[in-house]
């Protein structure tokens, strides 16, 4: 991933403030937040509590709340700190950072009476950069990924490097049944793949894509649908498949990748 510029920052915090980022799986999943070191303080005291969602200005907890934290907090005017924990894949400790809120009132959660309840909180301050930088790369991978559907990546060394894209070789399953294929180009809403075979029987079926990344443990998933099979000029035994990606499947972390490749890309003809 390239070096967030703090005018970067600024872009984000002013593009996004106010955009709530539910943290769901597939979020929880792409931005590496550890759900269960999740916690907010106050007059001293903690309490586990689920990040429901948050924006660069407010959030929305989960929590039991009890006799005690309603007395912590009528004694610090509703104001607490809320602690966030992301994974870093390049070092052993977590991401931690407390940002200061104010509550600005409960739900309960569900149709059971009990004390678990929905909090709402107002930050009262910036928040600090790094969590402006992870839900600004996030949401900026959303908008891309709406603006920049059809805009294909050929696939070559120079942009498997800026992909991150350990090789054009990929495994494609149909019918469940997993074959070789090559990747010829990729983007927001598709992929073209060549592979051995007549696949013309094949229009409409339901494919999956699996492509390894540098830093990925696992091959990434990508599910869709072949919309179209085309001929490979001067080799009868080849056939290249169009393929088009159910896009409420796509992993979030694969639209980050290709927003950041295509903001790296942007950077480098800028600077030509």
């Amino acid at each position: 991933m390239s070096i967030i510029t703090s005018q970067q920052l600024k872009n984000y915090y002013s593009d996004y403030k106010d955009i709530e980022v539910n943290f769901n799986t597939q979020v929880i999943s792409a931005t590496g937040l550890l759900a269960k070191q999740i916690y907010f303080k106050c007059v001293g005291n903690h309490w586990p509590c689920v990040i429901y969602s948050s924006s660069m200005s407010s959030a929305k907890i989960i929590a039991n709340l009890n006799v005690s934290f309603y007395d912590a907090v009528k004694h610090a005017d509703n104001l607490i700190q809320l602690r966030f924990a992301f994974k870093r894949p390049d070092k052993s400790d977590p991401l931690t950072f407390f940002i200061a809120a104010k509550i600005a009132g409960f739900t309960p959660y569900g149709k059971k009476k009990g004390d678990l309840n929905f909090i709402s909180l107002n930050y009262t301050q910036k928040p600090p950069n790094d969590l402006i930088e992870i839900l600004g790369i996030l949401l900026e991978a959303k908008e891309s990924s709406k603006n920049r559907q059809t805009e294909r990546i050929v696939i070559t060394p120079e942009s498997s490097r800026v992909l991150g894209l350990k090789s054009k070789d990929a495994i494609v399953s149909i019918d469940k049944i997993p074959r070789r294929c090559l990747i010829r180009d990729i983007a927001f809403g598709g992929a073209k793949i060549i592979l051995i075979g007549i696949a013309k029987f094949l229009i409409d079926k339901s494919i999956v894509l699996h492509v390894a990344f540098e830093d990925e443990t696992e091959t990434m998933a990508l599910p869709g649908k072949i919309i179209r099979n085309e001929e490979v000029a001067g080799r009868k035994d080849l056939t290249a498949l169009a393929i088009q990606f159910d896009d409420e499947s796509l992993p979030l972390t694969f639209k980050m990748k290709i927003s950041q490749y295509f903001k790296q890309m942007h950077k480098k003809y800028d600077h030509s």
